[in-house]
């Protein structure tokens, strides 16, 4: 499996912690950043990291901040991408196999390192169930699609 990693200032040391449980497991892991301290501008980092997911670069991805939530929001503007932001293993389970998410996210601030590693475990162990879900995930797909807002005038 081919996995994208990246995280803000907030979670590096839990980003490292993931890189690390995941390369020992024979997983392929490449790390779009962040590898310093210094304070950077996440959207980008998640930006990056789901394009590569959606051009099918990577099969799966995990996105990390403070609280999760950020990375995911920024994610989830990427054309053909779910995200979900996972605080524990009955969520990240949930995201595979009832959202069909590709990516997961993980608030450092939020979650130890433990529960962490159990949680993308849990996510990559699981897969889609399709089903039920199905119709409802093709939704999405379909609205994500076909609706594109107008934008205001951005000259004000």
């Amino acid at each position: 499996m081919k996995l994208a990693i990246g995280c803000d200032e907030a979670a590096l040391d839990l980003k490292e912690l993931i890189k690390r449980y995941l390369v020992d497991k024979g997983v392929d892991v490449a790390d779009f950043g962040t590898h310093g301290t210094e304070p950077v501008n996440y959207p980008n980092i998640a930006f990056a990291v789901a394009e590569s997911v959606a051009r099918g670069e990577f099969e799966r991805a995990v996105l990390l901040c403070g609280t999760g939530i950020g990375m995911a929001i920024a994610a989830n503007k990427v054309h053909g991408i779910r995200a979900a932001q996972c605080h524990d293993t009955y969520s990240a389970e949930r995201a595979s196999k009832s959202n069909d998410a590709q990516i997961i996210t993980i608030g450092a601030r939020v979650v130890g390192p433990e529960l962490a590693k159990a949680i993308v475990d849990t996510w990559l162990g699981a897969r889609f169930d399709g089903g039920r879900s199905v119709p409802k995930v093709n939704r999405i797909k379909e609205y994500e699609d076909s609706h594109q807002l107008p934008r205001g005038d951005e000259t004000v």
